[in-house]
């Protein structure tokens, strides 16, 4: 009886190993900041908006004034991509208990050549995790966005961005919101609403952000 005891937890303790292995460890003081951040910040019991995602989340930093009505956590961190997310879930998201999530994954994976398939795998996992441990959570996915120095894998952004919508038209809960038309002009990149490094965006593009994503904050 003992020997089997023992046994159960060396397997216990080897499955936590694994599992805390797999963490990208790129990640986790980005993750251990955040965390810190909203342990001061974050009230329970009120209704909360999660903002979850890479930098173009990341560096929203006028999203507590947007919704204002509520309480904004903004657990965007960057370089991040779906999978990142998904192992981080806990600590970004379901910690939290939000009211409503708003999800921006697939702009790095892409970049890292994963399949726009396998982005959206990953992208329901995520939704599924929220909606059977939070309960009925409407879950916002914002489409991939185009840049200047990602112009050249727009085909595979437009392809993940019809699967993301097929994935939102599958859950009334789950809603999806194109940005991507809006960023362009004459069918190229708007130049003037992202900055120097051409890929993350400036004041005007995160105005024109706020404009189309804040009806969903309804």
């Amino acid at each position: 009886m003992q020997f089997r005891a023992a046994v159960f937890l060396f397997l216990i303790g080897f499955w936590v190993y694994e599992i805390n292995a797999q963490r990208p460890k790129r990640l986790l003081d980005e993750v251990q900041e955040l965390q810190a951040k909203y342990d001061t910040l974050y009230t329970n019991g009120k209704k909360t908006y999660v903002f979850a995602g890479s930098s173009s989340i990341r560096f929203w930093e006028e999203l507590p004034e947007i919704f204002s009505e509520v309480q904004v956590v903004n657990s965007g961190f960057g370089g991040s991509m779906a999978s990142d997310l998904l192992v981080y879930l806990d600590e970004l998201v379901l910690d939290y208990k939000p009211d409503k999530v708003f999800l921006y994954e697939g702009d790095n994976d892409i970049f890292n050549k994963k399949s726009p398939a396998k982005i959206v795998r990953q992208t329901r996992r995520i939704v599924r995790r929220i909606q059977k441990y939070n309960g009925p959570t409407p879950v916002v996915i914002i489409g991939a966005k185009p840049s200047l120095v990602r112009w050249h894998l727009k085909k595979k952004y437009e392809k993940l961005n019809a699967k993301l919508k097929a994935l939102c038209e599958q859950d009334i809960r789950t809603s999806y919101v194109h940005i991507w038309d809006s960023m362009l002009e004459d069918g190229t990149v708007k130049k003037e609403i992202f900055l120097e490094d051409g890929l993350h965006m400036n004041e005007q593009g995160y105005s024109l952000w706020k404009t189309i994503i804040k009806p969903f904050g309804n």
